[in-house]
């Protein structure tokens, strides 16, 4: 979660659609079925997109000049990756469009030719393979499939709609929800991806293992990676971080994280208030940071 730059890159580059067991499940990717089915942990996702895009060349390199000069082209970004081609088509003069077919040529990497952006793509992708492997996963993934296949498309259809809306609209019922406009503004705040994983001292880690409950799997490195988390993020003016609880259900690839390990973390190495909405917020005391 600290090496930003891979996070990017799991984002937009082509999806592997595998599984080596029923509790495999890395052919989400960095999604859960939650994100898919209840848009949560989709601010984190589109603020890397969219500062891999006003930062960065393709190769990770940092692009020269005012990273202002590439918003418009960085909200074209954000469009093409999400784009869901239209059901029907639209009244002239239609200003919230889904489909950007269009913009292929600008973005072969987010949208094909016929407007089905990456994470239409991917959520397709993901059916396809689980009606291919029925075996391979559990009753709980199958459900969860048929639930995409049926209203997926539909459902973000609207949601696209929202991010396009002003930010100051007076007379939408979705004046408060996310917009691209926010993104784009977090992104220039937060400033370019970073490229490293965040290393904690040998020393360090020796103490966070003495103090691991035995039911967090040693293998997932659950604390280290919040110490590291913390440390990556945290503000000189306030020793709270927002934890993206959702988006690290998806980088340990299993739901347990949010609902059960985040339980078992001893107090005396952080405190954390109660999720909402796939965010938290916590706080690492100063004598496990590195």
């Amino acid at each position: 979660m600290t090496n930003e730059w891979e996070e990017f890159c799991r984002y937009t580059r082509p999806p592997i659609y595998a599984s080596a067991g029923k509790n495999d499940r890395s052919y989400l990717g960095r999604f859960t079925f939650k994100m898919f089915l209840d848009c949560v942990g989709l601010t984190r996702v589109l603020t890397i997109l969219a500062r891999g895009y006003l930062f960065h060349s393709s190769d990770g390199t940092l692009l020269s000049g005012e990273p202002r000069d590439r918003l418009e082209r960085t909200r074209r970004a954000l469009c093409a990756w999400s784009s869901v081609p239209e059901k029907a088509a639209q009244k002239d003069g239609w200003v919230n469009e889904t489909d950007f077919s269009a913009l292929h040529g600008e973005f072969p990497e987010l949208v094909d030719e016929s407007g089905q952006g990456w994470y239409c793509r991917h959520v397709h992708g993901i059916v396809a393979f689980v009606e291919s492997n029925p075996d391979a996963v559990t009753s709980g993934v199958l459900e969860n499939c048929r639930k995409l296949k049926s209203g997926f498309d539909d459902m973000w259809r609207k949601k696209l709609i929202q991010y396009q809306i002003p930010l100051f609209a007076p007379t939408t019922k979705a004046q408060w929800g996310l917009t691209f406009t926010e993104i784009l503004a977090a992104a220039l705040e937060a400033g370019p991806l970073r490229r490293k994983e965040a290393e904690l001292p040998p020393a360090l880690l020796e103490r966070l293992e003495a103090l691991r409950p035995k039911q967090i799997p040693q293998r997932l490195k659950v604390i280290p990676a919040l110490v590291a988390y913390y440390a990556a993020n945290r503000q000189e003016d306030i020793d709270w971080v927002v934890l993206p609880v959702v988006n690290f259900d998806a980088y340990f690839g299993t739901a347990s994280f949010g609902k059960k390990y985040l339980t078992l973390i001893p107090p005396e190495i952080m405190e954390r208030a109660q999720s909402g909405s796939g965010v938290s917020r916590y706080r690492v005391l100063p004598e496990f940071l590195p």
